[in-house]
């Protein structure tokens, strides 16, 4: 909502700024002093936004967090993650996605002769652009300018027509972003991409929320154990923001790497998801 995306604009410093020193475990005092504010409005205002502590978020986008979960996820992911993702009231949003490819003509021509809407909306992490065919989404990402945000969207379908305009496609796709997964509809995705990079976008929906894996898990998932550096290219050309959560796959060695929509936006949502997936344990 509103507020969400108002305190991510004012606190994305603060995340930037345990990101980078983590290793110092930096106290509330510190992070508050960094953005200028006292650390009780810091605490109440942190807290909206992540629904959990500045000190518990911390933990959540730890090294030796991430390791635990990595760890942990390779003797479970392989036969329970990634069979159901379900826990409780809180559906994972991922089994609800399912993936469309384009056509051959869709994918050559540039979208020729495909009518694309588009609209943008708010999100606890930043402004965002969603865009749909009549099959599904087919774009999303985050971006504050809304004309560099139409530019993109336009690069990736130089021969498609658009229209501003906000449909239901979208709406369903804008849900994820809400606090309770309960009521959650299914979500379609129409997507160009080539066989490869389709079959590991898939892998990615397997990916339960609050969860992390490595880019030669995801290899060893599509059974391309060596393709680790092809399935890094094809995380890397993502085109739906979030929706498929390329943000869930780290370096084996826990830290979190690069993110096409920047780094803190990454360890923000790690953190987020994490805080949340706790939250409804």
């Amino acid at each position: 909502n509103t507020q969400d995306h108002i305190n991510y604009q004012r606190i994305a410093s603060a995340i930037n700024f345990i990101k980078n020193n983590f290793k110092d475990q930096p106290n509330l005092e510190e992070v508050a002093a960094n953005i200028h504010v006292s650390p009780f409005h810091f605490q109440r205002l942190f807290t909206e936004w992540a629904g959990t502590s500045p000190k518990k978020f911390l933990q959540y986008i730890s090294v030796e967090h991430a390791k635990k979960i990595l760890t942990a996820n390779r003797a479970t992911l392989a036969d329970t993650a990634f069979e159901t993702g379900l826990s409780g009231t809180s559906r994972l949003h991922d089994l609800f996605i399912n993936i469309e490819g384009m056509t051959p003509a869709e994918y050559k021509n540039g979208g020729r002769n495909l009518s694309i809407n588009f609209s943008f909306a708010e999100s606890p992490f930043g402004n965002i652009i969603v865009a749909s065919t009549a099959k599904g989404i087919c774009y999303m990402a985050f971006e504050e300018d809304e004309v560099k945000a139409l530019k993109d969207l336009q690069s990736k379908f130089p021969n498609a027509g658009f229209t501003r305009k906000l449909d239901l496609l979208q709406q369903n796709a804008l849900f994820i972003f809400q606090h309770d997964h309960s009521r959650l509809p299914e979500i379609k995705l129409h997507l160009k991409g080539t066989g490869f990079q389709l079959k590991v976008w898939e892998a990615l929906l397997k990916i339960p929320m609050g969860q992390l894996t490595t880019y030669g898990s995801i290899a060893q998932q599509i059974e391309k154990p060596t393709a680790s550096r092809a399935v890094g290219s094809a995380i890397g050309s993502n085109p739906v923001a979030y929706l498929i959560p390329c943000h869930r796959v780290i370096q084996a060695a826990g830290t979190f790497g690069g993110y096409m929509w920047g780094g803190t936006r990454k360890t923000a949502i790690i953190g987020w998801e994490g805080a949340k997936t706790n939250a409804a344990v």
